[in-house]
């Protein structure tokens, strides 16, 4: 039987009940994750006092695994345990050296590896040993459809409330951008700390971050959906005069996510709102508001067809019809018209 995978959750509630392993190898594409665990070690596992004496942070451009290996089997100095914490791993090209060494760690060092953008070959011994011995997290992206979902955690987490816009409009500005978003939570946090109701409003996040709560691309899905033509024609207008920063590759892959889920919901057979939600991953009723109105309007050959326009558009943008002479603008303009007509 498989070993089942250990998430984010699971290590951290770990690490905060005071229960370490002695090996961490942390990689994947999604450094977010990587650094968050990384430095939960890095505050709980030694006091303030400790840290002077037990604490080494090794970066892999400037070491090999030999001295990773020799720090690693160090003592620690009037401590329970000793961290050593290797950044940049994936810079060290005889990681390999540090199997041995895995298979029996001390129980008294820490030892946590980041290896960011690239994996470790699960065939091979050191990965294996890690899964025996320590923690092998595989830190990866997550899907565009279950942002809303993370950001809506993420707000729990910082004991922050939003109103009903908020948070599609933050994964609509920043996608997937996890380092990004925590940049930005971390300065709404600090402008409502001095209310006593810390609750994100559309018009803050207007304000302090710089989206627009009435030119976005979840209005624009929205207008879509309910065949707002004046709305939707009012937001691809303004797209077009601020391409830097709504450009078409953005809205493109949104507008054909809509649509796929979309042709998914008109082909369920039981069409209430909690088996649309749970067909399409969603938690929120606000979620599915969309593709309600969206099935009133579009029957599913319309969408079949619009699936494909909004392809020739994808190819168009990206200059992959030689006969196509328009901007990027005017490319959404001629796409929103087979849309809404």
């Amino acid at each position: 039987m498989a070993k089942q995978e250990v998430t984010y959750n699971d290590i951290c509630r770990e690490i905060r009940a005071g229960r370490f392993r002695p090996v961490y190898v942390l990689m994947g594409e999604e450094p977010y994750f990587i650094d968050r665990i990384t430095d939960l070690l890095i505050e709980k596992v030694l006091e303030g006092a400790d840290r002077d004496f037990n604490q080494i942070i090794l970066y892999g451009a400037e070491v090999k695994a030999a001295e990773v290996l020799n720090a690693a089997r160090r003592f620690p100095m009037m401590s329970d345990y000793q961290l050593v914490v290797v950044r940049e791993a994936q810079l060290i090209s005889d990681l390999d050296l540090l199997t041995n060494y895995v298979k029996h760690p001390l129980a008294s060092t820490i030892l946590v590896i980041n290896y960011k953008h690239r994996t470790l070959d699960r065939r091979k011994t050191l990965a294996a040993a890690v899964e025996q011995n320590g923690i092998l997290f595989d830190s990866k992206k997550i899907p565009d459809y279950k942002m809303p979902e993370f950001v809506t955690s993420l707000l729990q987490q910082r004991a922050l409330t939003a109103q009903q816009h908020v948070v599609p409009m933050l994964v609509d500005s920043i996608g997937n951008d996890l380092e990004l978003l925590n940049r930005e939570l971390d300065k709404l946090e600090i402008l409502l700390n001095s209310q006593a109701t810390k609750r994100l409003t559309p018009e803050l996040i207007e304000k302090h971050i710089g989206i627009s709560k009435d030119f976005n691309n979840f209005e624009l899905q929205s207008a879509i959906a309910g065949k707002d033509v004046a709305k939707a024609n009012r937001i691809i207008h303004y797209f077009g005069k601020n391409p830097t920063a709504h450009p078409v590759q953005a809205t493109l892959p949104l507008l054909f996510n809509y649509f796929s889920n979309l042709m998914i919901c008109h082909y369920t057979p039981d069409q209430s709102e909690k088996n649309l939600m749970a067909t399409l991953g969603f938690r929120f009723p606000i979620q599915i508001k969309d593709y309600k109105a969206g099935m009133r309007n579009y029957s599913a050959m319309k969408v079949f067809l619009l699936i494909h326009e909004i392809r020739i558009a994808d190819a168009r943008s990206k200059g992959m019809d030689a006969t196509s002479t328009l901007t990027d603008g005017e490319i959404l303009k001629e796409l929103l018209y087979k849309i809404l007509h």
